[in-house]
């Protein structure tokens, strides 16, 4: 190993994944109370120990290095390695301690806080820091270790990973009350395909399953307009501009109170299956051990919770 890796702190590796969080020195500076020359200091001398620049600036943007990228796995695992020591040693005193850091694909958002107070109930000193991210968001978090556990579906074939089915995800179209389509029995996916979809951003994992889904049945939608979340597809549908094909967890309340219609379509529910997914190989820390193992004994649990949002077992 280089000596001069060995010369890297624990304070210059914050500050680098600060920056490389934020993409700005300035807002780095911002989160960890350091001023900007401070920051570009620690910045300069981790780039003297590693031999190579660790960030690119073009135009006003920040890219980060093949170094940096490098670095950044690292440093993850360091502070991975440290933060299980943390809760090893607090088992060693008798209770399970620390942080579950869980990434979680949108669709999945509305179901895990109760899944998680579950396994809480059970382990009360744990804590959650939980992100919500789309498709193509949680492959490029895996690719950077970026997260003890995610969940989500459609889980990457030509990545080396860990997974654990464990709750089905339907898919359902939805309307408003007073749509003409509301009032129709049997319908066909092709039924739809006069009626505006409202649909997610690209990268969406839900938007590909559908779009993969109706190219499959040749149901080929006229109007198509796109909407950043799935919260505003919700409304939009309310708001009386389409319909949308959305999970069936995301608009439970809305559909017990009348505000929307799961339309009749013969070929729905589509069924995808949540997975909590991890790296093949990852260390886990304790926490995330003890949460992969509460999915996967936990099933009667899972099953009453998945009940009260329509949802299916996986």
């Amino acid at each position: 190993m280089r000596k001069s890796l060995l010369r890297m702190t624990l304070r210059q590796l914050q500050v680098f994944q600060a920056v490389c969080e934020s993409r700005s020195y300035s807002r780095a500076a911002e989160e960890i109370s350091l001023t900007q020359p401070a920051v570009s200091l620690q910045i300069r001398q981790l780039e003297a120990l590693i031999g190579q620049p660790l960030f690119d600036y073009i135009g006003k943007k920040l890219y980060l290095t093949e170094a940096a990228d490098a670095l950044l796995r690292a440093s993850s695992d360091i502070f991975g390695r440290l933060e299980s020591l943390d809760m090893q040693l607090s088992d060693l005193q008798g209770s399970l301690q620390g942080q579950l850091n869980l990434a979680v694909e949108s669709s999945a958002k509305y179901f895990v806080p109760h899944l998680f107070a579950a396994f809480k109930r059970q382990y009360p000193e744990v804590s959650l820091q939980l992100v919500v991210v789309n498709h193509a968001q949680a492959v490029r978090r895996l690719s950077a270790n970026r997260d003890d556990l995610l969940i989500m579906s459609q889980v990457p074939q030509d990545m080396s990973l860990e997974f654990l089915p464990f709750l089905d995800n339907p898919i359902i179209a939805v309307a408003p009350p007073e749509h003409p389509l509301a009032g129709q029995a049997n319908l066909m996916l092709q039924d739809l395909c006069t009626a505006p979809l409202l649909v997610r951003e690209p990268g969406s994992g839900t938007r590909k399953a559908i779009e993969d889904y109706c190219h499959q049945k040749r149901a080929h939608f006229q109007q198509t307009i796109e909407l950043g979340s799935m919260e505003s597809q919700r409304e939009g549908v309310i708001a009386g501009l389409g319909i949308a094909l959305l999970s069936r967890h995301a608009v439970r309340r809305e559909l017990e109170s009348g505000a929307l219609r799961e339309l009749p379509v013969k070929e729905l529910p589509l069924m995808r299956s949540w997975c909590l997914v991890h790296p093949r190989g990852k260390y886990l820390s304790p926490v995330a051990q003890t949460f992969f193992a509460f999915i996967r004994a936990e099933r009667a649990q899972i099953s009453g919770l998945a009940a009260r949002f329509g949802a299916v077992p996986g």
